[in-house]
């Protein structure tokens, strides 16, 4: 086995002697590289922003900017990190020579004030600056869908790219108006131009340091058997759950195995009669490669937390951690999605309505692992996702509730409902499926169902909201739906 490797800026280093479990934001300054800040440690504040060579979308490579705090170092054996200092390239001293456009339209435009938030934004700025498809656009406000609207620059810079980046000091309007003045990249920009050769490929990794490991099999076949092998591993992808634990817990393992790069788990198949969205693909590659074909996931991936977190973030991990205020079983259980659980004995096919089982339990036996999550065809034609949180986006929802309808000359032919926060486990509303189906999509209908949703589940008083508070929100959510579907169009 070759010792395990990072490239930082270009230059090679080895990840020994590091413990197994530090992050790459530690490695990174304890190697000096400080402009890499450790805010919050829990991927929520995006200061410690780096950027990775991924498999692109519409590239063979894609700069991808992630949270350092989270990553384990071992996770990128192999793979090339670029953070804020290596951005403009350096001088013979490790200086760097000149600003990069990103950098230099933050300081001529006040972005930046303390300067602790700053080197995450940049870096955060620059994997949407080297976005392969952004293209400015004549009019900022004109309401495309590709670039443009009130949350788009007219040089087709997305802001829900610094979603996950917080500034105490600026007000946020220079760092917009930053991003807003960024021109495209120039022909001879470097890290442009590493855009059109492939990623390096995941190094199939056991790094062992200490008495703990993290190992990254390189096949299905190896993961499994490995799982059966070390029944206390513990299998992460990106990392995003896992890494808060180890900062924040300060828990610690003693085999950790990354399955985030294994092919088996990232394919994407549209079939005649159902969806197949691999496991580990990141939610911001499901999001591109979809482009909108699921529109109730095409919903949700703009509220699920930060694009910093949707960079890492997996289907996978969402619903391997059980987690009762998850924000994509809802909406995986309104369509009516079923997992594909695969071990060293082979698969089997869960409806995800049946794998919950309590508080972070479910029906997934040691040793096996989720392959795969199939959404089936045809789509019902009515949907939408409300997600009632404290903040627009980076935030934990209080409810969260999915629908999927199918209305047929004015009667409800079918109804899913999908309720996360509401109960030890997210859950389907059976009850409120029960009082829409058959019914006319009414008014009164709409009314009467609410009612109904408003007794689902078990809510309870917590420190996000009240018990009172979800139950009233959760027939409001259906009125709201009622509303939306019903409301004139525009002559």
């Amino acid at each position: 086995m070759v010792a395990a490797r990072i490239t930082v800026n270009g230059k090679e280093t080895r990840i020994s002697p590091a413990p197994a479990h530090t992050t790459v934001l530690d490695f990174l300054r304890e190697r000096g590289l400080t402009g890499t800040k450790e805010g919050c440690a829990e991927g929520e504040c995006g200061a410690c922003s780096v950027l990775v060579a991924r498999p692109g979308v519409d590239k063979p490579t894609d700069w991808v900017a992630v949270n350092a705090c989270l990553v384990p170092v071992a996770a990128l054996d192999g793979q090339e990190v670029v953070t804020s200092e290596g951005l403009a390239g350096a001088d013979a001293s490790g200086t760097p020579a000149v600003l990069h456009p990103v950098q230099e339209e933050m300081a001529v435009r006040g972005g930046s004030q303390c300067g602790f938030c700053t080197p995450g934004f940049i870096c955060s700025m620059a994997s949407e600056y080297y976005r392969p498809d952004r293209c400015a656009h004549a009019d900022p406000a004109d309401g495309s869908g590709s670039g443009s609207g009130s949350e788009h620059g007219p040089n087709g810079f997305d802001l829900h790219a610094l979603s996950g980046n917080l500034c105490r000091c600026t007000g946020y309007r220079p760092i917009r108006d930053a991003a807003y003045a960024v021109g495209m990249p120039a022909e001879d920009d470097p890290l442009a131009r590493r855009r059109e050769q492939s990623p390096p490929e995941p190094a199939a990794t056991a790094y062992t340091q200490d008495d703990s490991a993290f190992l990254r099999p390189g096949t299905l076949a190896d993961a499994v058997r490995l799982l059966r092998e070390r029944p206390d591993a513990v299998v992460v992808a990106g990392s995003t759950d896992w890494g808060v634990e180890v900062n924040i817990r300060s828990r610690r393992a003693h085999c950790v195995v990354a399955v985030d790069r294994l092919p088996e788990l990232r394919a994407l198949h549209v079939g005649s009669d159902h969806i197949e969205i691999g496991a580990a693909q990141t939610l911001t590659e499901i999001e591109r490669r979809l482009d909108g074909a699921v529109p109730l996931l095409a919903e949700l991936f703009p509220q699920f937390a930060s694009r910093l977190i949707r960079n890492s973030a997996t289907l996978g991990g969402n619903l391997g951690t059980g987690s009762p205020i998850g924000d994509s079983p809802p909406v995986l259980l309104a369509l009516e999605a079923s997992l594909v659980l695969a071990d060293a004995d082979g698969e089997r096919e869960v409806p995800l309505c049946d794998y919950f089982t309590g508080y972070r339990q479910s029906v997934r036996r040691p040793g096996e692992l989720i392959r795969a999550v199939r959404v089936p065809l045809p789509l019902s034609p009515v949907t939408a996702f409300h997600k009632i949180a404290k903040r627009r986006f980076d935030d934990i929802s209080s409810v969260a509730v999915a629908f999927a309808l199918d209305i047929e000359d004015g009667t409800v032919r079918k109804a899913r409902i999908g309720l996360g926060g509401i109960a030890a486990t997210p859950i389907r509303a059976l009850a409120t499926e029960a009082a829409l189906e058959g019914e006319p999509w009414t008014e009164r209908t709409a009314e009467a169902a609410a009612r109904v949703l408003r007794a689902e589940g078990t809510p309870m008083d917590d420190h996000r909201a009240s018990a009172g508070y979800r139950t009233a929100m959760l027939g409001q959510s259906l009125l709201k739906l009622y509303a939306r579907t019903t409301e004139a169009v525009p002559s």
